[in-house]
């Protein structure tokens, strides 16, 4: 979990474990008032389960707190919104890798503009099926999540039809480092180097890339997507952040437009996609 997410789930135990100790009750006494396992108020005290909304009206309760309740209500919707914003990886891929991408397809068709940004893998809309599958593979190995990976291949295939609907606009910024990290066979990544020049020209597409000896302003850490102007979406290790705060897309977007200056483009970007499958070693 998050930082933030797991410091509020842990703020709102102790919170809790306070109601309950200025009640004069015990853990076990607690729990039988409630009618629940003792494993469980534990659990919600020290910020490894969350607590749902009847929960905390009934720990008001037990605890002879009443006004107590719309307090804990805030808290508890304070930390839902953080747990919207962290969408585990493990949580996402929980029905499989088509459904996932399913929900990116139907937000990437409703938006007008993207703004992109990736540091070590190719965009997913201009990834080729064999480069995908390779992505997708690891991805269930790493987190032990379902392994419908040729039905997630397919999915993530039909969701770069938008990249040709009139209508939609993407500025693409790669890292040109993402160019040399291999997730397939060197023969399947000189095929998806090829494709990824072939976006350069196309008219709903700026494609640009950062080379690995330009100076820059900032270090390229996790790739991002901006959509619409109104939400970014951030990946870690673990998770996707969704961040729709003004402040937070405006600060993105200054990161963005930094990349910008440092990338290159139209032919000079051909230049970086080409060293990089001439460095292949192809049989």
């Amino acid at each position: 979990m998050s930082t933030d997410y797991q410091q509020a789930r842990e703020a709102l135990g102790a919170r809790l474990r306070e109601l309950r100790t200025e009640a004069g009750m015990n853990g076990k006494d607690f729990a039988e008032r409630l009618g629940w396992q003792r494993s469980k108020v534990s659990r919600i005290e020290t910020g490894k389960q969350t607590a749902s909304g009847t929960d905390v009206e009934a720990w008001a309760l037990a605890a002879e707190r009443p006004e107590a309740a719309e307090e804990l209500r805030r808290s508890l919707r304070g930390l839902q919104r953080l747990e919207t914003a962290h969408r585990s990886w493990k949580r996402q891929l929980s029905a499989g890798h088509r459904a996932a991408q399913e929900g990116h397809a139907v937000q990437e068709a409703q938006a007008e503009t993207i703004h992109i940004f990736e540091s070590g893998i190719i965009p997913g809309i201009f990834q080729t099926p064999d480069y995908a599958r390779g992505v997708l593979t690891d991805v269930s190995n790493r987190l032990g999540t379902p392994r419908d990976i040729e039905e997630g291949v397919r999915a993530r295939m039909k969701r770069q039809e938008t990249v040709y609907e009139p209508g939609h606009s993407f500025h693409v910024l790669i890292w040109e480092a993402a160019l040399h990290v291999s997730r397939c066979s060197p023969e399947a990544m000189a095929a998806q180097l090829n494709r990824l020049s072939g976006f350069i020209g196309l008219d709903t597409v700026t494609l640009g890339i950062i080379g690995l000896g330009a100076r820059t302003p900032f270090s390229p850490k996790h790739g991002f997507w901006i959509i619409d102007e109104r939400l970014v979406v951030a990946d870690t290790w673990n998770a996707e952040l969704w961040l729709d705060s003004e402040d937070d897309v405006a600060y993105y977007r200054k990161l963005w437009e930094l990349m910008r200056e440092s990338a290159v483009f139209d032919h000079q970007a051909h230049r970086l996609i080409s060293r990089a499958r001439a460095s292949l070693s192809l049989a």
